[in-house]
């Protein structure tokens, strides 16, 4: 990398990264140096720590190195900590070869120098869904293609909404599931968890409900956001949601569902597994959007991306690597390993054709939206954490949903 390229990676940078990683991400702790002084060994970072050596995951990437005619060196690092070691090695030109990485991350990476385009690096992403894809672009440019996608939908109890004379069908906007909820609550049971938490978190779990009002990241004191928070703060108000949401995290929220007493939760497809060990049988339903249809939700998962090296020689390489990992039936198996639907349609369609429950999970997937997309990038950290301090502002009590969201734009500008 060039020394005017490092003089960008900036502590701005590694705080911006630090605001918006992790929030439906793995965790665990790895480490090893980037580069091996063998030109034969390639460097593979990612954020799956829980996969072992021997796993299906490690297995994957020996092959794809064995196809390359290369050996890889692969180090799992925890999400936050991957993205900050990211940043001190390209300062100190030992960046990885390839670079997995949580998709909000990457136009931090990008506009700080780190990652080279698809233009450069040659990676073909011509079937990634463009709604997709776009969490990996800053500038009018791509620098990565993604690996997997998930993102957030309502998981729903058939006991407790059968109990309580709801028909899932009749749920189609706003004013239907909020009418459910009153049935729910009438009938002694316990409407719908989410995640509040004053944290990115807390954001990601609102965002479905203020893009679904029409709202814009860029404006988040319109009309339409307003009745976003409104939504909520309602539901709290009349006991359809518990006041438990501004403190609870994504998981606290879920233990909430499991209990078996809630009708709703607004959680992600990493809960699946958890969901066939709840006990009850459940649904899943893409979130409303305000008048019907599908809210858009944000995306989480991660992106191949090719870091930026002093020897452009080996971009040859690392591109032969990132393709392997990408390509059909890798994304397959690794996207049924990580519980991701797939970012093209056809791999998709493998998906739901060999588990017909991943349906609303695709259709929630096909209408999600990047959180930096728009060319937002480092500009979402800062609306994000104006956004959560909104949620928790309103759902306490302490501000009204509209002067929340006046506060929060008059603080990102």
């Amino acid at each position: 990398m060039h020394s005017s390229s490092r003089r960008l990676l900036t502590a701005v940078a590694l705080s911006t990264v630090v605001a918006v990683v992790g929030t439906a991400c793995s965790s665990g702790a790895g480490s090893t140096d980037a580069k091996d002084a063998d030109s034969g060994t390639y460097t593979i970072w990612d954020p799956y720590p829980q996969f072992a050596k021997g796993s299906a995951w490690t297995k994957l990437l020996d092959k794809c190195g064995t196809r390359a005619g290369v050996k890889v060196q692969r180090t799992g690092y925890d999400t936050s900590d991957l993205a900050n070691k990211t940043l001190l090695a390209a300062q100190q030109g030992n960046s990885p070869d390839v670079l997995i990485v949580d998709n909000p991350v990457v136009s931090t990476l990008a506009e700080a120098g780190v990652l080279t385009t698809t233009d450069e690096n040659k990676l073909d992403t011509s079937k990634v869904d463009p709604n997709l894809l776009a969490a990996g672009q800053s500038g009018g440019k791509t620098y990565g293609t993604p690996i997997g996608a998930n993102t957030l939908a309502l998981y729903y109890n058939k006991k407790v909404l059968k109990e309580a004379g709801v028909d899932i069908a009749s749920v189609k906007d706003w004013t239907s599931l909020t009418a459910a909820l009153a049935k729910v609550k009438k009938a002694g049971k316990k409407g719908i968890t989410f995640s509040a938490i004053g944290t990115e978190e807390g954001s990601f779990q609102f965002l479905p409900w203020f893009w679904g009002s029409g709202a814009q990241l860029t404006q988040a004191d319109s009309d339409e956001a307003v009745s976003a928070l409104s939504l909520w703060k309602g539901w709290l108000d009349k006991g359809y949601a518990p006041n438990s949401v501004i403190n609870n995290t994504q998981t606290t929220s879920w233990q909430e569902f499991a209990g078996g007493d809630y009708a709703f939760a607004e959680n992600g497809t990493w809960q699946l597994a958890n969901a066939e060990k709840a006990g009850f049988e459940y649904g899943v339903l893409p979130i409303p959007g305000s008048d019907g249809g599908h809210a858009a939700a944000p995306t989480g998962g991660e992106f191949v991306t090719l870091p930026v090296q002093e020897d452009t020689g080996r971009y040859t390489t690392s591109q032969k690597l990132a393709t392997c990992l990408t390509s059909t039936q890798n994304l397959y198996d690794t996207d049924t390993t990580l519980s991701y639907v797939a970012p093209t349609g056809e791999v998709q369609d493998k998906q739901v054709a060999a588990n017909p429950a991943l349906k609303p999970w695709v259709d929630a997937v096909k209408s999600a939206k990047g959180r930096t997309s728009g060319d937002l990038g480092t500009k979402y950290p800062k609306i994000s954490e104006q956004l959560w301090k909104a949620v928790q502002s309103a759902l306490s009590g302490a501000k009204s949903p509209k002067d929340a969201l006046t506060s929060a734009q008059a603080a990102v500008k």
